[in-house]
């Protein structure tokens, strides 16, 4: 008899399993509060206990409850009663909820990096059934978080996480994430190696975690970028400062949680990457008359109270610094829309500001299926040459010039309904870009790219609509028509046999059985 296989599953798996059992305990939209702040807890408590075991080496034991000595190697300090061993031995304890929160509030009394990153008496909160939450403990501790600090393990944990939290909360919900492969495309598109990179809606800090990781596989120095960035949502902003905490990124992301229209946490900050997937189709963001004199909107028309898409826009080329490059997502609409948003983007048009506009497939997004756009604005398009990482990039003029790309029949599925882009797309799709930018072998494809002058852009009245540059492939008009009708002949005269054969044998079957049909 053979063996029956069964497949171990990952730790992502597991987590993801004790996860739903809080089923029915909370609602949904707070499992991740739940868990990432418990694995958090777990990995701030390995760290610690990593760093102290390496004082005890030392033989500088008498250090082991001085808060510089983890300062030092960026390792958070933890008094007693924060740490993970102490959690677990109060695991099965009626008043263990409350002992969280106590960890969770020491930890952050005693590292100012994470002040204001940690729930605030949140699991007393929630009532949770005791048992339910010990499981959960008992499924985290069995991870060692620092095992496989090459891998990433505590982030790879989180990032499954809120890509599967985002999931399960479905439409309307999950905006605090921006699908991965998104995330990278933006990334290799943009590339930034070096400089301040700015997210002005940052959700959990997606776009800077990708961020360091590009700098990391092309070689570069994470040290050489610094992060700023703000959220809107109070819950979401503690989820980006503990992303960011858990990996060892330090990031500005302002004193608190802030809308970034009326409350710009980063007035003066001019950044050289802005990476960003603000709400779509935001409205009644601001009020008649406010922020009518904003100098962000300097050289521009004010944007339309009515969709914020255009606000975030200028927001964004106000904050790019002389060479500074964004790449961020918005829907369709922004490609063509009159009135306001026609004029705004027209001046961003004739300032040579726009480089690209690329059209993404449908179904990419967690929250909603509507047709969104890659857009790059780059605030120097002319001819010069940039140390990219190990490579001398020579950009050539394109001043006047937009490349547009039609990107939807790209992608593999994700997760039975969604669709991403592969590693092999993402490559094709930046190869075509850098080639474009540089004197590399670029030409325009039929349903894939073409590059457009300012005047032909002005002459389709200033859309930017890839549909309306794009050269469009008739299939049809090569077919050879007599040909196709036979072909469709002969098929109906198969079918036509085919059903007189069958009502013979019908009848036959009948007379057999005595009865015969004669029709």
């Amino acid at each position: 008899m053979a063996k029956k296989i069964t497949k171990s599953k990952s730790i992502e798996e597991t987590l993801w399993d004790s996860a739903n059992k809080l089923r029915g305990s909370v609602e949904s939209a707070e499992y991740k509060h739940i868990v990432l702040s418990l694995i958090f807890l777990k990995f701030a408590g390995d760290t610690f206990e990593e760093r102290k075991q390496q004082l005890i080496a030392e033989d500088k034991e008498q250090f082991t409850e001085m808060v510089e000595f983890y300062t030092m190697k960026n390792v958070f300090y933890l008094p007693e009663e924060a740490r993970w061993s102490f959690i677990m031995q109060q695991a099965k304890q009626p008043d263990i909820a409350l002992k969280i929160d106590t960890a969770l509030f020491t930890i952050e009394q005693n590292n100012p990096a994470l002040k204001g990153a940690l729930p605030d008496n949140y699991f007393s909160r929630l009532g949770l059934d005791v048992s339910k939450l010990s499981a959960l403990l008992d499924t985290i501790n069995q991870i060692n978080t620092i095992a496989d600090r090459e891998h990433d393990l505590v982030g790879r944990v989180y990032e499954y996480f809120l890509s599967k939290f985002a999931l399960a909360e479905g439409k309307g919900k999950g905006e605090f994430y921006t699908p991965k492969s998104i995330v990278n495309l933006i990334a290799e598109l943009i590339e930034p190696f070096e400089g301040k990179i700015y997210d002005p809606c940052c959700g959990s800090g997606g776009m800077f975690v990708q961020s360091v990781k590009f700098v990391n596989e092309h070689q570069g120095n994470k040290k050489q970028i610094s992060v700023y960035g703000q959220e809107y949502t109070g819950a979401t902003y503690k989820l980006a400062k503990m992303n960011l905490a858990i990996r060892g990124i330090s990031a500005n992301l302002g004193d608190t949680a802030a809308d970034t229209f009326s409350n710009d946490q980063h007035k003066d900050l001019k950044a050289d990457f802005i990476m960003a997937n603000p709400p779509f189709n935001q409205k009644d963001w601001r009020a008649a008359n406010e922020l009518v004199d904003d100098p962000r909107w300097n050289g521009y028309d004010i944007p339309s109270t009515s969709n914020a898409n255009y606000g975030w826009i200028l927001h964004m080329v106000s904050k790019l610094s002389e060479n500074g490059v964004a790449g961020f997502i918005l829907a369709n609409g922004a490609l063509s829309g009159d009135g306001t948003e026609k004029a705004i983007r027209k001046t961003l048009i004739e300032n040579g500001l726009v480089e690209a506009v690329i059209i993404l497939p449908q179904n990419m997004f967690y929250t909603t299926n509507i047709s969104v756009t890659l857009w790059i604005i780059n605030k120097n398009k002319t001819q010069r040459t940039v140390e990219k990482g190990t490579e001398l990039r020579r950009y050539r003029n394109r001043k006047d010039e937009v490349l547009f790309m039609d990107l939807r029949e790209m992608g593999v599925p994700f997760e039975k309904k969604f669709i991403e882009f592969s590693v092999d797309n993402i490559k094709e799709i930046t190869s075509t870009f850098h080639n474009w930018q540089t004197d590399g072998e670029y030409v325009n494809i039929p349903e894939y790219s073409y590059a457009a002058k300012t005047e032909e852009i002005k002459s389709k009245d200033y859309s930017l609509v890839p549909s309306k540059y794009i050269e469009f492939v008739n299939r049809d008009e090569n077919v050879d028509y007599h040909e196709k009708m036979t072909e469709l002949q002969s098929d109906i005269v198969s079918l036509l046999q085919a059903e007189q054969q069958s009502n013979l044998d019908l009848k036959k079957v009948f007379e057999k059985l005595g009865y015969e049909v004669g029709v």
